[in-house]
Protein backbone atom coordinates (compact mmCIF):
# COMPACT_ATOMS: atom_id res chain seq x y z
CA UNK A 1 0.00 0.00 0.00
CA UNK A 2 2.73 2.48 -0.94
CA UNK A 3 2.07 5.68 -2.94
CA UNK A 4 2.63 5.23 -6.67
CA UNK A 5 2.58 7.18 -9.93
CA UNK A 6 -0.46 7.30 -12.22
CA UNK A 7 -0.93 9.00 -15.63
CA UNK A 8 -2.15 12.58 -15.48
CA UNK A 9 -3.96 12.53 -18.85
CA UNK A 10 -4.40 10.61 -22.10
CA UNK A 11 -1.37 10.81 -24.41
CA UNK A 12 -1.10 9.90 -28.09
CA UNK A 13 2.16 9.43 -30.03
CA UNK A 14 2.34 8.46 -33.70
CA UNK A 15 5.23 7.18 -35.85
CA UNK A 16 5.70 5.51 -39.22
CA UNK A 17 7.88 2.40 -39.51
CA UNK A 18 8.33 0.87 -42.99
CA UNK A 19 5.07 2.40 -44.22
CA UNK A 20 3.04 1.07 -41.25
CA UNK A 21 1.63 3.75 -38.97
CA UNK A 22 1.78 3.00 -35.26
CA UNK A 23 -0.30 5.16 -32.89
CA UNK A 24 0.48 4.64 -29.22
CA UNK A 25 -2.17 5.77 -26.75
CA UNK A 26 -1.67 5.84 -22.99
CA UNK A 27 -4.55 6.51 -20.59
CA UNK A 28 -5.26 6.61 -16.86
CA UNK A 29 -7.52 3.63 -16.05
CA UNK A 30 -8.43 2.68 -12.49
CA UNK A 31 -9.49 -0.98 -12.56
CA UNK A 32 -9.85 -3.65 -15.25
CA UNK A 33 -13.30 -2.42 -16.37
CA UNK A 34 -11.93 1.06 -17.07
CA UNK A 35 -8.98 -0.45 -18.96
CA UNK A 36 -11.27 -2.57 -21.16
CA UNK A 37 -13.56 0.42 -21.78
CA UNK A 38 -10.60 2.49 -23.01
CA UNK A 39 -9.43 -0.34 -25.32
CA UNK A 40 -12.96 -0.55 -26.78
CA UNK A 41 -13.07 3.23 -27.23
CA UNK A 42 -9.80 3.14 -29.22
CA UNK A 43 -11.16 0.30 -31.40
CA UNK A 44 -14.20 2.43 -32.20
CA UNK A 45 -12.05 5.48 -32.97
CA UNK A 46 -9.81 3.46 -35.34
CA UNK A 47 -12.17 0.94 -36.96
CA UNK A 48 -10.07 0.47 -40.14
CA UNK A 49 -6.74 -0.28 -38.39
CA UNK A 50 -5.30 -3.78 -38.87
CA UNK A 51 -4.34 -4.32 -35.22
CA UNK A 52 -5.24 -2.83 -31.82
CA UNK A 53 -2.62 -4.35 -29.50
CA UNK A 54 -2.79 -3.52 -25.83
CA UNK A 55 -1.68 -4.08 -22.27
CA UNK A 56 -2.72 -2.67 -18.93
CA UNK A 57 -1.61 -2.37 -15.33
CA UNK A 58 -5.04 -1.47 -13.96
CA UNK A 59 -4.14 -1.26 -10.25
CA UNK A 60 -1.00 -0.50 -8.27
CA UNK A 61 2.25 -1.32 -10.15
CA UNK A 62 2.86 -4.35 -7.91
CA UNK A 63 -0.71 -5.71 -8.16
CA UNK A 64 -0.35 -8.77 -10.41
CA UNK A 65 -4.12 -9.43 -10.22
CA UNK A 66 -4.89 -6.48 -12.52
CA UNK A 67 -2.63 -7.09 -15.52
CA UNK A 68 -3.66 -7.95 -19.07
CA UNK A 69 -2.34 -7.90 -22.64
CA UNK A 70 -3.24 -8.93 -26.21
CA UNK A 71 -1.35 -9.33 -29.51
CA UNK A 72 -4.63 -8.84 -31.42
CA UNK A 73 -3.60 -10.95 -34.41
CA UNK A 74 0.11 -10.11 -34.45
CA UNK A 75 2.46 -13.12 -34.01
CA UNK A 76 2.36 -14.38 -30.41
CA UNK A 77 4.65 -12.47 -28.05
CA UNK A 78 5.47 -9.64 -30.48
CA UNK A 79 3.05 -6.94 -29.26
CA UNK A 80 1.11 -7.40 -26.01
CA UNK A 81 4.04 -8.69 -23.95
CA UNK A 82 6.52 -5.99 -25.05
CA UNK A 83 3.88 -3.33 -24.31
CA UNK A 84 3.22 -4.83 -20.85
CA UNK A 85 6.97 -5.08 -20.16
CA UNK A 86 7.37 -1.34 -20.79
CA UNK A 87 4.40 -0.50 -18.53
CA UNK A 88 5.65 -2.72 -15.71
CA UNK A 89 9.16 -1.32 -16.03
CA UNK A 90 7.86 2.24 -15.70
CA UNK A 91 6.56 1.76 -12.14
CA UNK A 92 3.34 3.55 -13.14
CA UNK A 93 -0.02 2.12 -12.03
CA UNK A 94 -3.61 2.45 -13.29
CA UNK A 95 -2.39 2.75 -16.89
CA UNK A 96 -3.50 1.23 -20.21
CA UNK A 97 -1.55 1.32 -23.47
CA UNK A 98 -3.14 0.62 -26.86
CA UNK A 99 -0.97 0.57 -29.98
CA UNK A 100 -2.97 0.93 -33.18
CA UNK A 101 -1.31 -0.33 -36.37
CA UNK A 102 -2.31 0.70 -39.86
CA UNK A 103 -0.49 -1.87 -41.99
CA UNK A 104 1.62 -0.42 -44.80
CA UNK A 105 2.35 -3.58 -46.77
CA UNK A 106 5.90 -4.29 -45.54
CA UNK A 107 6.40 -7.05 -42.97
CA UNK A 108 8.60 -6.12 -40.01
CA UNK A 109 9.47 -9.63 -38.77
CA UNK A 110 9.12 -10.66 -35.13
CA UNK A 111 12.09 -8.61 -33.90
CA UNK A 112 10.88 -5.56 -35.78
CA UNK A 113 7.40 -5.91 -34.30
CA UNK A 114 8.73 -6.21 -30.75
CA UNK A 115 10.83 -3.05 -31.29
CA UNK A 116 7.91 -1.19 -32.88
CA UNK A 117 5.36 -1.99 -30.18
CA UNK A 118 7.70 -1.85 -27.17
CA UNK A 119 9.58 1.17 -28.53
CA UNK A 120 6.41 3.14 -29.21
CA UNK A 121 5.26 2.68 -25.62
CA UNK A 122 8.75 3.50 -24.30
CA UNK A 123 8.76 6.81 -26.24
CA UNK A 124 5.23 7.66 -25.11
CA UNK A 125 6.07 6.97 -21.45
CA UNK A 126 8.89 9.55 -21.63
CA UNK A 127 6.34 12.22 -22.57
CA UNK A 128 3.64 11.21 -20.10
CA UNK A 129 2.63 13.57 -17.32
CA UNK A 130 2.19 11.70 -14.04
CA UNK A 131 0.85 12.41 -10.58
CA UNK A 132 1.33 10.69 -7.25
CA UNK A 133 -1.51 8.52 -5.95
CA UNK A 134 -1.67 7.85 -2.24
CA UNK A 135 -3.83 4.77 -1.55
CA UNK A 136 -6.52 5.16 1.11
CA UNK A 137 -7.46 2.77 3.89
CA UNK A 138 -10.91 2.56 5.44
CA UNK A 139 -11.72 2.50 9.14
CA UNK A 140 -14.71 2.71 11.44
CA UNK A 141 -14.72 4.99 14.43
CA UNK A 142 -17.35 5.19 17.19
CA UNK A 143 -17.73 8.48 19.02
CA UNK A 144 -20.13 10.79 20.83
CA UNK A 145 -21.77 13.76 19.13
CA UNK A 146 -19.59 16.06 21.25
CA UNK A 147 -16.45 14.58 19.64
CA UNK A 148 -17.52 15.11 16.01
CA UNK A 149 -15.94 18.55 15.63
CA UNK A 150 -12.61 17.23 16.94
CA UNK A 151 -12.67 14.32 14.45
CA UNK A 152 -13.66 16.52 11.52
CA UNK A 153 -10.81 18.88 12.34
CA UNK A 154 -8.31 16.01 12.45
CA UNK A 155 -9.63 14.63 9.14
CA UNK A 156 -9.12 18.01 7.51
CA UNK A 157 -5.49 18.09 8.68
CA UNK A 158 -4.90 14.54 7.39
CA UNK A 159 -6.72 14.92 4.03
CA UNK A 160 -9.08 12.15 5.14
CA UNK A 161 -12.84 12.06 4.70
CA UNK A 162 -16.04 10.64 6.15
CA UNK A 163 -17.35 8.10 3.62
CA UNK A 164 -20.54 7.40 5.54
CA UNK A 165 -21.95 8.09 8.98
CA UNK A 166 -24.57 6.33 11.12
CA UNK A 167 -26.08 8.72 13.64
CA UNK A 168 -27.98 6.88 16.38
CA UNK A 169 -27.59 7.09 20.14
CA UNK A 170 -23.85 7.16 19.43
CA UNK A 171 -22.13 7.94 16.12
CA UNK A 172 -20.41 5.38 13.87
CA UNK A 173 -18.23 6.93 11.20
CA UNK A 174 -16.73 5.18 8.17
CA UNK A 175 -13.51 7.01 7.34
CA UNK A 176 -11.07 6.93 4.43
CA UNK A 177 -7.51 8.01 5.28
CA UNK A 178 -4.41 8.33 3.08
CA UNK A 179 -2.10 5.44 3.98
CA UNK A 180 0.68 7.94 4.73
CA UNK A 181 -1.45 9.73 7.36
CA UNK A 182 -2.97 6.81 9.28
CA UNK A 183 -0.35 6.59 12.02
CA UNK A 184 -0.32 10.33 12.74
CA UNK A 185 -4.15 10.52 12.71
CA UNK A 186 -4.43 7.55 15.11
CA UNK A 187 -1.88 9.04 17.51
CA UNK A 188 -3.56 12.46 17.57
CA UNK A 189 -6.96 10.86 18.03
CA UNK A 190 -5.76 8.90 21.06
CA UNK A 191 -3.97 11.89 22.58
CA UNK A 192 -6.86 14.33 22.17
CA UNK A 193 -9.50 11.85 23.38
CA UNK A 194 -7.27 10.54 26.25
CA UNK A 195 -7.40 7.06 24.73
CA UNK A 196 -11.19 6.92 24.33
CA UNK A 197 -11.28 6.98 20.52
CA UNK A 198 -9.79 4.10 18.51
CA UNK A 199 -9.73 3.44 14.79
CA UNK A 200 -10.98 -0.02 13.76
CA UNK A 201 -9.72 -1.21 10.35
CA UNK A 202 -12.27 -2.40 7.80
CA UNK A 203 -10.91 -5.55 6.15
CA UNK A 204 -10.13 -4.69 2.53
Amino acid sequence: MQPYLIPGAVLSVSEEIKKSRFITLLAPTCGVDAAKAFIQQVREEHPTARHHCWAFVAGAPDDSQQLGFSDDGEPSGTAGKPILAQLMGSGIGEITAVVVRYYGGIKLGTGGLVRAYGGGVQQALKQLTVSNKIPQLEYTLQCDYAQLALIENLLQQSEGRIVHGEYGVAVTLYLALPVTEVEMFGNKLRDLSRGNLQLAPISQ
